[in-house]
């Protein structure tokens, strides 16, 4: 299934996307949300995807297809390629670090460049969703832990994150920086997610391009990783790091600017596209 979070009369509601066709799934679930995956809610939207569907007449936007998780956790130097680009050293343990639930956007939304940012940057990503709590999870049971995977840029600020002393979250939670979807797509739909390419252009332009082939940390050893720090509750997302392309790799740097285009995707997962904008 693909989940899909829409607007309509300036309400968010759930949805699904089915042969190229958005439905309201409103009737049905409340909301995608820690109570919907931790409740047997997939199972349920199942059951809906059968039987007969209400068509929303037109979407004008997309929400991200999760309503508010209770944190996004974010995997950095997941790819040898960036870690090299960057000048860092691959890592021995992933690399973990959180990214405020406040910059959730939309796949389609402004991305907004922050006050006094001077190196706004761009990171494509694949990102999990839990689907049920994970606690000291085992490797070898971490996917019955997985509901889906969705698209995401995960909009890094280089001098707040990697000049400003302490850790990098402060360059990587600021408003907007999270846009997520256009769907999340359970993971019965991914023949392979550990076989992926993504892709992210700006203005047109290819700036990444690579294959989750290339995890440095597959997706079991992430989710069972993180377990055994924190709790993640259903809802939650680990987005599982970018390949190498960023704007903090090129010589000499290139960051993001007004009227700036930004485009990505990953194969079974969609496109996004995101126009930069100027703090106000």
């Amino acid at each position: 299934m693909k989940l899909i979070r829409f607007w309509e009369d300036g309400i968010e509601k759930p949805g699904i996307f089915l042969n190229d066709i958005y439905y309201d799934a409103s009737s049905v679930v409340e909301d995608y949300d820690e109570i919907f995956f931790g409740s047997g809610g997939l199972e349920k939207l199942q059951e809906y995807v059968v039987a007969d569907r209400l068509p929303v007449a037109s979407v004008t936007r997309l929400a991200c297809p999760v309503k508010r998780p209770s944190k996004i956790v974010c995997i950095g130097l997941n790819y040898s390629d960036h870690a090299k680009e960057t000048g860092a050293a691959e890592p021995a343990e992933p690399v973990v670090f959180l990214k405020s639930t406040t910059a959730i956007i939309g796949p389609n939304d402004n991305i907004v460049i922050p006050k006094h940012s001077v190196k706004t940057d761009w990171e494509v990503e694949l990102a999990l969703v839990i689907g049920k709590k994970a606690s000291y999870v085992s490797e070898a049971d971490a996917m019955d832990h997985v509901a889906g995977y969705c698209l995401h840029n995960d909009i890094s600020e280089r001098e707040f994150q990697l000049e400003r002393g302490g850790t990098w979250d402060k360059g990587k939670g600021c408003d907007s920086f999270a846009p997520l979807g256009p769907w999340l797509v359970t993971k019965d739909e991914i023949a392979d997610v550990h076989n992926l390419k993504l892709w992210l252009t700006v203005n047109g332009k290819k700036m990444q391009e690579g294959n989750t082939a290339n995890f440095i940390f597959n997706i079991p050893h992430l989710l069972s990783y993180v377990s055994q720090f924190m709790t993640l509750l259903p809802g939650d997302i680990i987005s599982t790091g970018t390949p190498a392309g960023v704007g903090l790799g090129m010589h000499p740097p290139v960051y993001l600017k007004p009227g700036d285009v930004v485009e990505l995707g990953i194969d079974g997962l969609g496109t996004s596209r995101q126009r930069v904008v100027a703090w106000k």
